[in-house]
């Protein structure tokens, strides 16, 4: 798998960049900005992006979806239930007093274990709502990119719209910390960590 990390947008979102090795087709998981370090890194990579996925639809994972669909004309995908809070980032942001661009619609809303082909890669999708409605994590070859759900020692912030405190622990003890120990869990800020170390450490989890 081919994979690259990129902090974009004003709050430092951790956009991922996965390729299959054997066909270069690629995505794009939560470009919150800085486009063109992006594209760059993908022309870097010769990567074939097909595909743009949201894990959510809070705005500064979605501010450059307009822009990098207009470069690149793939498919969006987001779950179901945060499509309406993507039609709202631009809302969003301008609480906070920035802007973003309105995000397109997507073109596939996904479900708790939809499965994304990307060439050869399977990324299993696995609803964890709370921290938003729609909140997804995607698995692929042992490593998990959780989005806002979970963070190395915290978890994803509850108090924003349609947030969910208990509903976003519950999933991620069932449905995060039943992976194994030594899966690769990239989250939407900060440092990456692993499945084993939040469940020794996590003050949130214990």
């Amino acid at each position: 798998m081919i994979f690259e990390t990129l902090p974009t947008g004003p709050l430092e979102v951790n956009c991922y960049i996965v390729g299959c090795e054997e066909t270069k087709k690629g995505a794009v998981i939560d470009p919150g900005g800085h486009v063109d370090r992006i594209l760059q890194t993908v022309e870097n990579l010769q990567l074939d992006i097909v595909m743009i996925i949201n894990t959510h639809g809070h705005f500064d994972h979605v501010g450059g979806n307009r822009e990098l669909l207009d470069g690149i004309g793939a498919e969006l995908l987001i779950h179901q239930d945060d499509s309406p809070l993507l039609e709202r980032a631009g809302d969003h942001a301008a609480v906070y007093g920035l802007r973003v661009d309105p995000s397109p619609s997507p073109t596939r809303k996904l479900v708790d274990g939809d499965i994304i082909q990307l060439g050869q890669l399977e990324l299993q999708v696995i609803h964890t709502p709370g921290h938003s409605p729609g909140g997804i994590c995607l698995y692929v070859d042992g490593t998990l990119l959780v989005g806002d759900s979970l963070f190395a020692g915290s978890i994803g912030r509850t108090d924003l719209p349609g947030g969910d405190h208990q509903l976003l622990i519950s999933n991620i003890k069932e449905k995060l910390l039943t992976l194994p120990d030594e899966t690769k869990v990239c989250p939407g800020h900060g440092p990456m960590t692993t499945i084993g170390q939040e469940k020794m450490h996590n003050p949130f989890l214990s």
